[in-house]
């Protein structure tokens, strides 16, 4: 059956605005069973984990079905499976606990592509430790990490790579399994930041390869959290600064302080709500999951070419989105017009199309767009057909007053 985009349409509140979202990378709408879940959670009987209490009891079942959810959409262990307040966050506090074996001659490899969360926390890590980091160049014709990029830069003193897995301005999808491959033959540790991949393909982290993953809940229909995740095993060898009370278990003892029981209860009722894309979808969470993201990514794809086809047509149009292997996101101008400016005429047409850098800075100046950064717009489940049109003749009005 073809993805029905108008019944999942129904389950979302904030589209019966009238807005046109195409701002998805920075964050999608929330379906109202994921609201319902995380109301449910904060107003039951709640506290501390615990198995003794009722209240401790339903704390530590948002914590367990949290966990599992994830493991079900990445394919990956509930064990290692950490919740953080973001993804910059979760960088950040483990670029500290890597860098504890970091040194001077050591190497790190990171990507000119990347969110600078996947940036700036393994750079000053490094600095702070004297290792020596080196950047892996974005090809600025075809907008392409070439894997060769990433291999090229590979010594016996790489310690760590991290790359993204999709760019959140251009849309591009590097070769992870290659670039993998290579990481782990040469022996160093290998990072993807799945924060833009994860809302648009299936995500198969045992088969990846890569040490570590992580995606935001809030890029994917949930609340606004982040997950990191890493086999156990892994995970026990990592020693990181915790307070002494604390548990020494893994996952739990890479989070700190109470958890947000309701945001574990929300980015578990996303993860169901994801599964249940494609209505036809039966199996187990996993296969439904696999199912549902694989006729999301069909049709966001086709959607995608027409919205492409569109804005190809307009005058003026520089589209900097040309990879080969892409989600559904386009990074673009117009010569003579400020992007700031276009994205308030949107606005006021309901057409919510957002203009910067979105922390993408390296490949932005790369580009030749300094700080100021470009237009972007992005799809999500939601997307419609009538919503590329309006989107399309917003952008005809304004540069016809051009």
């Amino acid at each position: 059956m073809a993805y029905q985009v108008e019944r999942i349409r129904k389950d979302f509140p904030s589209l019966n605005t009238g807005l046109a979202y195409f701002d998805g990378p920075g964050g999608t709408q929330t379906p109202k069973v994921v609201g319902d879940a995380i109301a449910k959670a904060i107003t039951e009987p709640l506290s501390n984990q615990g198995v003794t209490t009722e209240s401790e009891k339903n704390a530590e079942s948002y914590v367990v079905e949290y966990r599992s959810a994830v493991a079900d959409l990445l394919n990956c262990d509930p064990k290692g499976v950490v919740y953080g307040r973001s993804w910059t966050q979760l960088t950040y506090d483990f670029s500290r606990t890597l860098a504890k074996s970091w040194g001077v001659g050591d190497e790190i490899i990171i990507s000119q592509l990347d969110h600078d969360s996947n940036i700036r926390p393994w750079v000053q890590a490094a600095e702070a430790k004297g290792a020596t980091v080196k950047w892996a160049k974005v090809n600025t014709q075809t907008s392409e990490l070439d894997t060769s990029s990433v291999t090229d830069l590979l010594t016996p003193k790489t310690k760590f790579v991290a790359v993204t897995g999709a760019s959140n301005t251009l849309g591009t999808k590097p070769d992870i399994k290659a670039i993998g491959k290579a990481v782990k033959a040469n022996g160093s540790m290998f990072l993807v930041d799945g924060v833009h991949l994860t809302p648009h393909a299936v995500i198969d982290f045992k088969n990846m390869p890569a040490d570590f993953y992580g995606f935001s809940s809030y890029k994917i229909l949930g609340p606004h959290c982040a997950s990191f995740v890493a086999d156990p095993a892994l995970l026990e060898t990592l020693s990181n600064d915790k307070l002494l009370p604390s548990t020494m278990v893994v996952p739990a003892r890479f989070e700190f302080g109470t958890l947000p029981y309701e945001l574990m209860a929300g980015v578990s009722a996303a993860i169901d709500y994801v599964a249940a894309l494609d209505d036809q979808a039966v199996g187990t969470r996993r296969e439904r999951i696999v199912k549902s993201l694989t006729a999301l990514e069909e049709y966001e794809q086709s959607l995608f070419v027409y919205m492409l086809n569109g804005l190809a047509k307009l005058p003026g149009v520089t589209i900097y989105s040309k990879a080969k292997h892409h989600t559904p996101t386009a990074y673009f101008n117009f010569k003579g017009v400020v992007a700031a400016d276009l994205y308030k005429f949107m606005a006021s047409k309901k057409v919510n199309l957002p203009a910067a850098n979105f922390y993408a800075l390296e490949v932005s100046r790369a580009l030749g767009l300094g700080d100021t950064g470009a237009l972007r717009a992005g799809l999500a489940p939601y997307s419609t057909k009538d919503d590329v049109d309006r989107l399309i003749l917003g952008l005809e009005e304004y540069l016809a007053k051009k």
